[in-house]
């Protein structure tokens, strides 16, 4: 029995496994030496197997794998959610530039750090063992030492804008400048097996960056085996920003320069339309769905919301907390009710699928 020693067995835990053939344990062991899971599978296969200096029961318990979040604003909204009233209406760009991007200009880097953290520490107890930012960190060094100190993996990325909207702005110097932010984070936070915590070259996305710095973090990514991920098309200001400055829609565009494919996520991607779609199911691209976000939002999902018909097309679905609650078993709960009540139809992303957006589909997405 001493090769098969290990430090800790889980066991008597009702076990989902999530592996190719869906199995569940109703009584099952888990078994672990070093950070690896050595053994997963019926209790009397695993004890009779290995022996443990530590059993911890877990009768009481249903055990996952750990569920991955995959769009969050970890700074900025952790310390000032609900800061924005309810009782306002107003249009995106204004509710933007008014109520959500001074509270992220006001943020010092001790106050991003200790936001970081705490949005981490919400997610680790609410299940969630790896993540993907959304993009929105102003002070990069001082937030991935937070995040090292917590134990949980995630992918991060310095706020990066790189377009000019006027002719008086030096485009070059803003792609120069943007493309070198990229650059210094991969370098600086590699992937690495032994690192949890790296950097992805994430772009805020919508209009903000120009192509050359859209293709510059495509190269970027491509050659280090990273993923990109960017907002895009909550509202239909991005398509109609889109058509009036390259006269296809964004999805369209994207794929015009080339940047779409299997290591890229766009989150919301609620104002598509069918060509988009194609598009997304052609370049294998990933779409995240904040479902909290987009009903607070006002996005419009309930109306014209494509998930479904994305499932459908075979695009890779994984879900998002955004700046919202962290508990991301409250946004499948919502994906698995939503569409059934919009579609009239109650097969609809069964609690199956909507299990597999929070760790098959997401790990995938996250080049796990």
């Amino acid at each position: 029995m001493v090769g098969n020693t290990v430090d800790t067995i889980i066991s008597g835990a009702k076990i989902i496994t999530m592996d190719a053939q869906r199995r569940i344990y109703m009584d099952g062991a888990l078994a672990i030496k070093g950070n690896k899971i050595v053994a997963v599978g019926a209790r009397a296969d695993v004890e009779g197997k290995y022996q443990a200096a530590e059993v911890i029961d877990g009768g009481r318990f249903v055990i996952t794998p750990g569920f991955i979040n995959g769009h969050i604003h970890s700074t900025g909204d952790p310390l000032t959610r609900n800061y924005v009233p309810e009782n306002i209406h107003c249009e995106p760009y204004e509710k933007l530039t008014k109520w959500v991007l001074p509270r992220y200009y006001a943020h010092s880097s001790d106050n991003e750090k200790v936001s970081a953290q705490l949005a981490c520490l919400e997610m680790l107890r609410a299940g969630i063992t790896s993540f993907i930012e959304a993009g929105t960190i102003r002070h990069l060094d001082e937030v991935v030492d937070g995040v090292k100190s917590l134990g949980i993996r995630g992918r991060v990325g310095i706020w990066v804008e790189g377009r000019a909207y006027d002719d008086t702005v030096d485009q070059q110097a803003l792609n120069h400048d943007a493309i070198g932010k990229l650059q210094d984070e991969v370098a600086r936070f590699p992937a690495d097996d032994t690192e949890l915590v790296s950097a992805w070259p994430i772009l805020v996305g919508h209009s903000t960056n120009s192509d050359e710095v859209w293709m510059a973090a495509k190269v970027l990514a491509d050659a280090n085996g990273l993923g990109i991920s960017a907002h895009m098309s909550p509202y239909k200001e991005d398509p109609d920003w889109f058509l009036e400055e390259y006269g296809c829609r964004p999805i369209e565009h994207l794929a015009d320069i080339g940047v779409l494919g299997g290591k890229v996520s766009l989150t919301h991607v609620v104002h598509i339309n069918e060509a988009e779609l194609n598009i997304l199911a052609e370049t294998k691209t990933n779409v995240v769905f904040c479902p909290l976000a987009s009903l607070k939002g006002g996005f419009g999902v309930t109306k014209i919301g494509r998930f479904p018909e994305m499932a459908d097309a075979g695009i890779n679905l994984l879900l998002g907390t955004d700046g919202y609650d962290i508990d991301i078993l409250h946004s499948a709960r919502l994906m698995s009710a939503l569409f059934k009540d919009t579609h009239l139809d109650q097969r609809i992303f069964s609690a199956y699928s909507t299990l597999e957006m929070l760790t098959v589909n997401a790990a995938a997405a996250m080049g796990m």
